[in-house]
């Protein structure tokens, strides 16, 4: 659409509204786009360039990077923060055809590269856990340290019922900030989320788990009806060395209603 659109006007100003009633940010930081592979992110990045610590965030499925607000607003004291829309996600354009979890890798691996800022702390949430930890994998050299909050899919639920109903009855207890974030970002998925659900399923986690090299911090929501306590353990026994905790009373979006609990358990694991 042109400048001076009227549904465009709309459509910026309904997003305005969302943010201000979610407490976001009104204003949109350092926007970059990248393309390679006939795939494109947007990415936008807060605090200090020159800061030693770069965090990358990795959205699930249907999210976007305006998501990660209040996580970013807590991390950009110690570090640049780079918040991610993944193909055909929040910003970015629908690519051709639908990525698999491995091309996404790919994509967000060339771009770590491109920006050249040192390895950086990658931090996933749900299906993006599964995006980070192919990208820890297939890229290592751009990986200081993983964390995965609220990984999926658990190998032994692994079909489109047993996830959405799962999902359906964490959001019973989510907050009106995380219900109206998630359908601003779901309607931005368009209609070809059916396809990137498959993606998501096909993918096997489990099987890059045992290669990951990178330190790792397995977050859990203790109320997370998705990512299950016993899903969270094999996870985090599958990784060399890694740690897992539990965030009491969050569910699966424990990164979106608020970050800070999160936030400080990230912070403590970089020491």
């Amino acid at each position: 659409m042109g400048d001076g659109d009227p549904l465009e006007s709309i459509a910026d100003a309904v997003d305005t509204a969302i943010d201000e009633l979610t407490g976001g940010p009104t204003d949109d930081g350092d926007i970059e786009r990248f393309t390679a592979a006939g795939m494109t992110l947007l990415a936008e990045a807060r605090g200090a360039e020159d800061a030693a610590a770069t965090f990358v965030l990795l959205h699930g499925i249907g999210m976007g990077r305006k998501v990660f607000a209040d996580l970013a607003r807590r991390l950009h004291p110690h570090g640049r923060v780079i918040a991610i829309d993944q193909p055909g996600y929040g910003e970015a354009p629908e690519p051709p055809r639908t990525p698999t979890i491995e091309r996404s890798a790919d994509l967000i691996g060339a771009y770590l590269r491109k920006i050249d800022r040192g390895p950086v702390v990658l931090i996933g949430h749900s299906m993006g856990t599964q995006v980070a930890a192919e990208v820890a994998v297939r890229h290592p050299a751009t990986v200081s340290h993983l964390v995965l909050v609220a990984p999926t899919v658990d190998r032994h639920h692994r079909t489109a019922g047993a996830q959405l109903g799962r999902l359906a009855v964490d959001l019973l207890d989510e907050s009106p900030k995380v219900l109206l974030l998630g359908a601003r970002e779901y309607v931005r998925a368009g209609p070809h989320l059916g396809r990137k659900v498959r993606a998501m399923l096909t993918h096997r986690p489990e099987e890059s788990y045992p290669r990951v090299a990178a330190p790792t911090l397995v977050v859990r929501g203790g109320r997370d009806r998705v990512s299950t306590r016993e899903w969270c353990d094999e996870v985090t026994r599958a990784i060399p060395g890694a740690l897992g905790v539990e965030i009491p009373g969050h569910g699966h979006e424990t990164l979106i209603r608020d970050a800070g609990p999160a936030a400080e358990e990230i912070l403590r694991f970089l020491g």
